[in-house]
């Protein structure tokens, strides 16, 4: 192992010390992904990890699934190479950001009210800058983690993956070989809920066991063409109106997969807040998470909600032709229903494509890296609880499920009581507070000890 106190500045430099540093740093390195091909990649992002990996001795490796759609991959012995090795994985990329509508520079990484800035501070810089800064910790003091840890930073993720996670599965299944586990983003937040004997508030961590598929599909209607100021019964683009609104209109039903239930009954544990005796107490108690209720209200069933519309070419013509992109979000074992009824919704003049698809993931709540990941948030917290969480979206770990490694969600962080933390992901003035990172840090260099 190299000596890299001259180049830290310090020997006895924790990851803590560090994180909200790397965490500016990749912020200011401008990695959109506006899922078209274009943007910059996440080249200049993955070249600084690197940098800051090789700087402390170890030998990352770049892997590209085309010109600038860059992947690093490093892995570290454990204290026990009997043990199934584990992955820990963070993702680049960045959706876009329009400069317009934040109060800040959202690739400025700016400082301001103890919080650090800038478009992936929730998503997902703020993991990232947290492994880069664990690795490091290794790194310098020779430590081992518990397990043969591969660690990854992937490409591609807010565009479903095709270039990172799933080409690097498909294409490089060596680096992944022997691991039976992963962690990555979203799950691990606080959550701050009043107590049910009244007497002050309870943090609550939310552990990710589960998150829900994906079908992006495109509706097509087909019609008869023709001038604009003669009646049409064939209107392309009436038919998609109605078929988009019998979808819209369409009533999921609520179904509770086992990490909602429990979720659900934990919070109400701690809250004294029923939720299973009609839609006001469940509203109750979400409004007793406001920071994560609309995440939360996202698994209680299937979604199907319409993101895009292409209709016509000219004020006077009726088109052929009609699409709306919809995007669908289907619970574990719900993939085929959701499909059929939303084939049956758009109607026999609508064609439905799919274009991108991925799994449901449900993992335990339980078993010894459960406990490696609870233990390491209560030696910092606690006072606090822990409670299984179902993501409404989607993470890298649905790729690696592919190869039978079970994924949870650990970005750890203790958040203020007043922070909006969920409604960021995507969203604007996205930032992170500096202590939240450098409790992170720390509780996940504690864990690469007891996984």
């Amino acid at each position: 192992m190299a000596d890299t106190s001259t180049s830290t500045g310090t020997s006895d430099l924790r990851p803590e010390d560090e994180v909200a540093r790397i965490c500016a740093d990749l912020i200011r390195i401008d990695s959109s992904n506006y899922g078209d091909g274009s943007g910059p990649g996440e080249r200049k992002a993955a070249e600084y990890v690197m940098g800051e990996l090789t700087e402390v001795g170890l030998d990352p490796v770049l892997l590209e699934s085309e010109s600038g759609r860059a992947n690093v991959m490093v892995r570290l012995e454990g204290a026990d190479t009997s043990r199934p090795g584990l992955v820990v994985h963070g993702h680049l990329d960045v959706v876009p950001a329009n400069a317009a509508d934040w109060q800040v520079d959202p690739f400025g990484a700016e400082e301001r009210d103890g919080c650090v800035w800038g478009r992936g501070a929730v998503d997902m810089k703020d993991m990232d800058a947290m492994i880069v800064a664990a690795i490091r910790d290794l790194a310098r003091t020779g430590a081992k983690p518990a397990r043969t840890t591969t660690f990854c930073f992937f490409a591609d993720e807010e565009a479903g993956g095709t270039k990172g996670s799933h080409w690097a599965v498909e294409q490089h299944p060596e680096w992944f070989e022997g691991a039976s586990e992963a962690v990555s983003e979203v799950g691990g937040y606080s959550v701050t809920v009043p107590r049910r004997d009244g007497a002050g508030e309870q943090r609550a961590y939310l552990l990710q066991t589960a998150e829900k598929g994906i079908a992006w599909l495109r509706l097509t209607a087909r019609g008869r063409a023709g001038h604009g100021s003669v009646p049409n019964d064939e209107n392309a683009v009436v038919r998609l109106a109605e078929a988009i609104a019998r979808i819209s209109a369409h009533p999921w039903p609520r179904r509770y997969v086992a990490s909602v239930q429990g979720l659900l009954d934990g919070l109400s544990d701690l809250t004294g807040i029923t939720h299973d005796t009609d839609d006001a107490a469940l509203e109750r108690l979400l409004e007793a998470i406001p920071g994560a209720a609309g995440f939360v209200r996202g698994t209680l069933r299937d979604t199907a909600n319409f993101t895009m519309l292409d209709a016509g070419y000219k004020h006077n013509v009726i088109p052929q032709t009609a699409s709306a992109n919809l995007d669908c979000r289907f619970l574990p074992g719900h993939e085929d229903e959701l499909m059929s009824t939303v084939q049956r919704l758009a109607g026999e003049f609508v064609d439905v494509e799919v274009l991108h698809r991925d799994i449901a993931l449900e993992a335990p709540f339980e078993g010894s890296l459960v406990d490696a990941m609870k233990d390491s948030l209560l030696s910092e917290d606690p006072d606090a609880a822990v409670l299984p969480y179902c993501l409404s979206g989607g993470t890298d770990n649905k790729a690696l499920q592919l190869l039978g490694i079970t994924g949870y969600g650990f970005a750890p962080l203790r958040l203020p009581a007043d922070l909006l933390f969920a409604p960021m992901f995507h969203g604007i003035d996205e930032r992170v507070p500096v202590e939240s990172l450098r409790f992170g840090a720390r509780v996940l260099r504690t864990f690469l000890d007891r996984a």
